[in-house]
């Protein structure tokens, strides 16, 4: 009886030292043969039949907005990438391993989707990557990475600084066809851009507008693989650039307007404007990339307030050029009456009016005489008066009219064309 009991209780022993080991990582591990030496499971497609597909789900938010390089094309962001696809050589029944349902294991041990970014300019020090993947009974496989990833995107500036930007960022296989690996997301665009709103840590210049998602889209690799396409919209923040370029620029304009109010010094002041514009056009060489096509609205806008002050400028010279030569001829028409009357003879000169002396010595002269004499005074009087209030009254010549003219169609020139910005400004700043 004694032997019995000792016998059941051994056996009670052994059966739960076997349900014991059994609840161990490293045997779940080592029934489905998870070891270092099995490349098999490193570097073959995880299928039962090879012409199964393999489903890689993958999907990515954004952490951060680091930053959009319009020299050289580029996009720098913060992204979370989570990818998951099935082994269907690793599963089990939790309830045989004392209900493990979730094995973490090393990256090495098994095979993993050679996915890469079409677009990606970035080092390889930029990835983070979790250095184990979780693994379900099912044999779902899933593991997650964070990346600093920069890459290129064909940017269009032409509304800058009022742009927004569409990049894609294109995932695909390195070696297996769309018969063999299929990839795919787990939710959509509007699931993808409201986690990463929620998520993000840092913008800067640019903001979030929306992330979208296509898959299987059109690949420009002419490839047979299977491709998904993320697309970020991106918007700019232009307030920076309003009050260190645009503002500027107007106010330049408007002083340029009212120079057309002051006649000392005109030139001198335009001339001063003319070299504020240029300072402020040096500005857009360290924004804007050399190899645009199409040249911004920004750079339409400073080259024509440029070419206007230029103008302007130009006119200022030819309005004074206009002014003097009217003067000068004005002088030499004063000089030449003088001149004229310097040349005349003492007899012929008019002299004052005559005294009452002068008359009764005149009386005891011929009456015809006299007469004559105080005719031709008296014109030749009236002639130099006449003379004397033309110059005197200085009326403008047509050299001063010409001026004045062109004065007045550079003012309508510069009016029309502060209110042609501003209606155009506006417009821009009401639609972006």
């Amino acid at each position: 009886m004694a032997a019995l009991q000792t016998l059941a209780l051994l056996s009670v022993i052994g059966i739960s030292g076997s349900q014991t080991s059994e609840c161990s990582y490293f045997n779940l591990m080592s029934h489905l043969n998870l070891t270092s030496s099995n490349e098999a499971l490193q570097v073959t497609r995880p299928v039962k039949s090879w012409n199964t597909t393999t489903l890689v789900q993958l999907d990515m938010v954004l952490f951060g907005i680091l930053g959009v390089d319009e020299k050289s094309q580029t996009v720098a962001l913060q992204v979370l990438i989570r990818m998951s696809w099935r082994n269907e050589l690793l599963s089990w029944n939790p309830s045989e391993f004392c209900g493990i349902d979730i094995l973490n294991i090393p990256r090495s041990m098994v095979w993993i989707p050679d996915i890469a970014i079409k677009e990606d300019a970035s080092d390889t020090g930029s990835v983070q990557e979790d250095p184990f993947l979780k693994l379900d009974p099912s044999g779902l496989l899933s593991g997650t990475s964070r990346q600093q990833l920069t890459y290129t995107c064909q940017l269009d500036l032409f509304r800058f600084p009022f742009d927004q930007q569409s990049c894609s960022l294109e995932f695909y296989s390195l070696s297996h066809n769309s018969r063999s690996l299929k990839l795919a997301t787990t939710g959509n665009g509007t699931a993808f851009t409201i986690v990463s709103k929620k998520i993000k840590t840092t913008e800067g210049e640019w903001t979030l507008v929306e992330l979208q998602v296509t898959e299987d889209a059109a690949s420009t690799l002419q490839r047979v693989g299977s491709s998904l396409q993320y697309t970020v919209v991106l918007k700019r923040r232009p307030f920076l650039y309003i009050i260190n370029l645009i503002l500027p620029l107007m106010f330049l304009l408007f002083l340029d307007l009212a120079s057309f109010f002051i006649s000392e010094s005109k030139l001198s002041f335009k001339v001063t404007v003319l070299l504020s514009v240029f300072v402020l056009l040096l500005n857009l060489q360290t924004i804007l990339p050399s190899t645009e096509e199409h040249m911004p609205m920004l750079a339409i806008y400073c080259v024509s307030v440029f070419t206007l002050v230029f103008f302007g400028v130009l006119e200022a010279v030819l309005v004074s050029f206009l002014i003097e030569m009217d003067d000068s001829l004005r002088e030499e028409a004063k000089g030449a009456v003088r001149a004229e009357v310097d040349n005349q003879p003492k007899a012929q000169r008019p002299t004052a009016e005559p005294t009452e002396e002068t008359d009764e010595t005149e009386e005891n002269q011929p009456d015809d005489q006299n007469l004559l004499k105080l005719i031709l005074d008296k014109v030749q009087l009236t002639l130099l008066e006449v003379l004397r209030e033309r110059q005197d009254k200085r009326k403008p010549g047509c050299f001063r009219k010409l001026a004045k003219l062109i004065d007045v169609v550079f003012f309508a020139i510069y009016l029309t064309t502060i209110i042609i910005s501003l209606i155009v400004l506006f417009v821009i700043w009401i639609g972006k």
